[in-house]
């Protein structure tokens, strides 16, 4: 994670906190995603991205966060390779919604 100060504000943080957070629920002993292919296939990349933005999105609202955070860079890429997955499977919202919410539960 960046240090703190280099977020506008506490709820930024909470949100990317939150996000990565859910990538690290992938692990075997947690909830148990299959990260393997993350670095090599962009639709699994695109999916295990989906699954931690839902999850944020999750806990955030749990908590009462609403952040306004900054354009990533990567963000765009990041969403167009989501609706890519979304547009080959029609299930991948769903799946992923599932998967984020076991991994905030």
């Amino acid at each position: 994670m960046p240090p703190f100060e280099t977020f506008r504000d506490a709820a930024s943080y909470v949100a990317i906190l939150s996000h990565e957070t859910v990538h690290w629920t992938a692990d075997s002993r947690r909830v148990g995603r299959d990260l393997s292919r993350y670095g090599k296939d962009r639709t699994e990349r695109a999916r295990e991205e989906l699954v931690a933005e839902i999850g944020s999105a999750l806990l955030c609202a749990d908590l009462g966060i609403v952040p306004e955070l900054e354009p990533r860079p990567d963000h765009a890429a990041y969403m167009a390779s989501w609706l890519k997955r979304l547009a080959d499977d029609k299930r991948a919202i769903f799946q992923a919604a599932a998967h984020a919410q076991r991994a905030v539960t």
